[in-house]
């Protein structure tokens, strides 16, 4: 994989803060992923009177991913309405983790950082290997 163009990331994040369902709380979050192949995945947060049934940007973005072939994702980006770079809450690492894995760059406020910085420890598939 070349260089990550964090620019083109945080553009498409941008747009999909534009798509973004909130008329609850008028918070628009966009994210944008690029793919091991080069596609670039996206989403945006989708409110719902049922507080708890609000959908993050990122749940957007891994739904896209799946649903255009799968992969895994080497760069990963949210902002909110006004373009600055936001940190993924707590159940959205772990999704980023399933799809990205601990070497995943993730830009942050602070820059940018691994997975395995964003989220040390991560439970993943082989905590559940001595299950099966």
């Amino acid at each position: 994989m070349g260089s990550i163009d964090w620019d083109e990331l945080r553009r498409v994040a941008l747009e999909m803060t534009e798509r973004a369902y909130v008329p609850y709380s008028n918070y628009a979050v966009g994210a944008a992923g690029l793919v091991s192949d080069g596609r670039i995945v996206r989403g945006c947060n989708v409110e719902n009177a049922s507080y708890g049934l609000t959908l993050c940007a990122e749940c957007g973005l891994v739904s896209d991913l799946i649903a255009g072939g799968g992969g895994e994702l080497v760069a990963f980006c949210c902002v909110d309405g006004a373009g600055r770079v936001i940190m993924p809450c707590g159940r959205c690492r772990q999704l980023l983790w399933e799809h990205g894995g601990r070497e995943l760059q993730v830009e942050t406020p602070g820059g940018v950082r691994t997975m395995e910085a964003v989220l040390p420890q991560a439970f993943d598939a082989d905590d559940l290997a001595g299950m099966r």
